[in-house]
């Protein structure tokens, strides 16, 4: 305890310093500016967390909301600016409260920080906003690491994506053939040319340089 308010936990600051571990090293791999995999104005809509504290955080900085409702309060408005209806408006304080199963009073009184919220309360709102557990409650550090493990599989998706076609490729003879010796690249050449006349042209001066570089037989 600090000052009378709880330090957040050191195991969730070593949890999100071990996934933007493995999240820059997997953008590096894949070629993938870090500017877009930590992004923080996407990672804050993700997460919930005030984007100041989400660079701060990025940083190696201990930074975060000690206090729960703080917390609560700060997403629910986070949420209530992103997450709108199909017409591009806010919900309303009774269309939270018919969605989340309470009464208007109830609702309001949580919006505007006049109630402290229960887990049940933080749980119907999560499930109103379509957001996963915790959303509204856990730790910035921890909030923030569960956003960027979202961007962890997207990027091991494509990693596997990339990995699966390389190996089809290693079987097939032909696209073997095409990748070690430039055909792709002579054929994306060709393709830009702006008529088939043009394209002929190319294949009858390749014929040449073959003739005239062919091999004598053995």
């Amino acid at each position: 305890m600090t000052d009378g308010y709880e330090v957040p936990g050191a195991t969730a600051t070593v949890r999100l310093s071990a996934v933007v571990t493995r999240v820059t090293t997997l953008a590096d791999r894949l070629g993938v500016a870090h500017a877009e995999v930590f992004h923080t104005g996407r990672l804050s809509t993700a997460s919930g967390v005030p984007e100041s504290v989400v660079k701060a955080l990025l940083g190696g900085q201990s930074a975060g909301e000690p206090d729960l409702q703080a917390r609560f309060l700060q997403r629910l408005g986070l949420l209530r600016r992103t997450r709108l209806k199909p017409n591009g408006r806010k919900y309303t304080q009774q269309e939270i409260a018919d969605g989340a199963g309470m009464s208007r009073q109830q609702a309001g009184a949580l919006i505007n920080g006049d109630r402290r919220p229960t887990m049940e309360h933080c749980d119907a709102i999560q499930r109103f906003f379509r957001v996963h557990a915790g959303f509204l409650t856990a730790e910035d550090p921890e909030a923030l690491a569960s956003a960027l493990r979202t961007s962890e599989q997207e990027l091991l998706q494509r990693l596997a994506d990339r990995e699966r076609e390389a190996a089809k490729a290693a079987d097939d003879p032909l696209e073997r053939l095409l990748q070690d010796h430039g055909v792709r690249g002579i054929a994306w050449r060709a393709a830009q040319l702006p008529s088939d006349q043009h394209r002929d042209k190319v294949a009858e001066w390749l014929d040449m340089l073959l003739e005239s570089v062919k091999r004598p037989e053995s």
